[in-house]
């Protein structure tokens, strides 16, 4: 035969106090009738059964505190956020309790102490101004270090006559301390300003059980908190070095002892032309194999004796950029115990710069001394300055043709010696070449030094070139036969340094530049077109025959222009 479940303790209960209650029931009306023995016999046993029902029912309060405990350990423990676990400590205190509220008071950083949370029986926070309690018998906890519980404390002789007690009626009183090993953290506080009595010393010891299970989770939650904000601040930290790393100008390259590249910088990845991905974790000799034996035995040195190298300059050449030029520093790089780890490199690209360097000494030969002469390169700075000037735009005609029957080498030289002839010819009118755009020269004069008959010389250039053309031709096979076609204008320009500290170019900028574009646009092979404006300047001069205005891209109005035929 199998045994019947065992009822819930609530039942049990109930189930013994109804047996009781029928005892007495059927005792009295009997009563007179029952021998003594007999009546003793049932009123001890009566008395057993509500002494038993009494046990029963403080098992039960006992086993449903340690239910209650067991859950809220499980609770407390499930979060690390410290706010959340002072909300749900202080909930389950007031509820196991039955306080009115409860407040937690919390050892601040500088040893005070602070109201962390306030809530009330309906799991509500409570306002600041709301903080009505007993200053004493909180003292008291965190001097003692024990638990303190008054039914009522306005009869209670340990603070009779306290204005806090007196002022803001409190009650009864619940007050125990929160230690994390014998280390007073804080101290939970509840009370009830309405009702005497409701606290037990059942309700002490459970919530003194309650405060050690509590203060570990709260200890928990600080440290854990407390580790979160250093991570943070190392994150913040690394964060901050890494964007400063990655800043750097110069490639940043470690390795270790094998040659093993460990760490390198966006720098470094835009020098050597390859990714991260590609970098980390490979040797440096296929990293940077173009130069790879002219480094390796250096960084060997360096690992071996200890001895930084610098400024080592090194040519080569890369399959995606060509030609380049860089310069190495290698330092040994060491632990904290001063063990060799491997070796940091500093690589700089120095081909931009030995580039800007080669369009000085161009711009040195195409600008006339003059001019070089009025330039202070400790005083350069950006901008510029309107200035009048003679702008002129000298194009070869038939090169795009002539371009695709040559090889590049054929064609490179060809229009060098074109190109050539054109910036012979204005330099010695001490003018000066802005620029080459592809197979056109751009010059202008009058600026930097003032020169009264400038655009006289801008039309004596375009003569020479015209003739330097023909002295050419005589020299080079008939398919390389090219010409040019001038255009000249007058008018004020924007002139001076234009671009960065890093590149700069000096330059003209203006609607003249634009108008001189499209004059020589439209003239046709060894024509030399001029705007009405720069012939009014040389008409006695020059001899000249007029155009029919022509229309332009960007002006609303076509340009009157004049060829050119020669000096008078």
């Amino acid at each position: 035969m199998s045994e019947s479940p065992s009822l819930p303790v609530d039942q049990q209960i109930k189930a013994l106090s109804q047996l009781a209650g029928q005892i007495r029931t059927s005792i009295l009306p009997v009563r007179a009738n029952l021998q003594p023995d007999t009546l003793e016999n049932l009123s001890t046993l009566e008395s057993r059964l509500y002494r038993i029902a009494q046990e029963v029912a403080a098992f039960a309060e006992e086993r449903n505190n340690l239910l209650a405990l067991t859950e809220i350990s499980q609770v407390i423990n499930s979060s690390l956020d410290l706010d959340d676990v002072l909300r749900i400590v202080m909930d389950n205190i007031v509820r196991l309790t039955g306080a009115e509220r409860g407040f937690m008071m919390l050892r601040d950083n500088t040893g005070q102490m602070t109201t962390r949370i306030a809530r009330n029986w309906e799991q509500e926070s409570l306002n600041q101004s709301e903080y009505a309690v007993s200053r004493t018998v909180m003292q008291k906890v965190i001097e003692t270090g024990d638990a303190i519980l008054t039914t009522n404390a306005q009869e209670d002789p340990r603070f009779g006559g306290q204005e806090s007690i007196i002022a803001f009626n409190l009650r009864s009183i619940l007050c125990v301390p929160l230690k994390v090993k014998n280390d007073m953290i804080g101290v939970i506080y509840a009370d009830n300003r309405i009702r005497s009595g409701i606290f037990t010393e059942s309700e002490r010891d459970l919530l003194g059980v309650f405060a050690n299970q509590a203060a570990i989770a709260i200890e928990n939650a600080r440290l854990f908190a407390s580790v979160r904000r250093t991570l943070a601040e190392v994150t913040e930290l690394k964060n901050m070095m890494d964007n400063i790393f990655a800043s750097i100008a110069s490639g940043v390259i470690t390795a270790n002892i094998e040659d093993q590249v460990t760490l390198c910088n966006h720098a470094a990845e835009s020098i050597l032309g390859q990714s991260t991905a590609q970098i980390i974790g490979r040797k440096l000799y296929e990293v940077m194999p173009s130069i790879a034996n002219d480094i390796l035995p250096q960084i060997t040195n360096v690992r071996t004796q200890d001895i930084p190298m610098t400024d080592l300059e090194v040519r080569h050449s890369l399959p995606e950029r060509g030609p380049v030029d860089w310069r190495l520093n290698v330092s040994p790089l060491r632990d904290a115990e001063h063990t060799m780890q491997g070796v940091a490199i500093v690589l700089d690209d120095l081909t931009e710069r030995k580039r800007l360097e080669a369009q000085r000494k161009l711009f040195e030969r195409m600008v006339s001394p003059a001019v070089i002469q009025q330039l202070d390169p400790n005083s350069l700075a950006l901008g510029g300055k309107r200035t009048d000037i003679t702008v002129l735009f000298a194009d070869i005609r038939g090169f795009t043709s002539f371009s695709e029957t040559q090889s590049p080498e054929q064609l490179v030289s060809v229009l060098n010696r074109y190109l050539a002839a054109g910036a012979e010819v204005v330099l010695e009118e001490e003018g000066t070449i802005d620029k080459f755009l592809g197979d056109a020269v751009m010059a202008w004069f009058n600026a930097p030094i003032p020169q009264e008959d400038h655009t006289l010389r801008a039309v004596r250039a375009a003569l020479k070139l015209r003739d330097r053309i023909a002295a050419l031709h005589a020299v080079l096979p008939p398919e390389a036969h090219l010409g040019f076609g001038v255009g000249i204008h007058y008018g004020d320009a924007v002139l001076g340094l234009i671009g960065t500290e890093k590149r700069l170019e000096y330059t003209a900028i203006g609607d003249s530049v634009n108008t001189t574009k499209r004059l020589q646009e439209n003239s046709a092979r060894n024509q030399i077109l001029i705007s009405q404006v720069a012939y009014e300047r040389v008409k006695d001069f020059v001899e000249a025959r007029f155009m029919e205005p022509i229309t332009v891209k960007g002006k609303r109005e076509p340009v009157p222009a004049y060829e050119i035929l020669g000096l008078k």
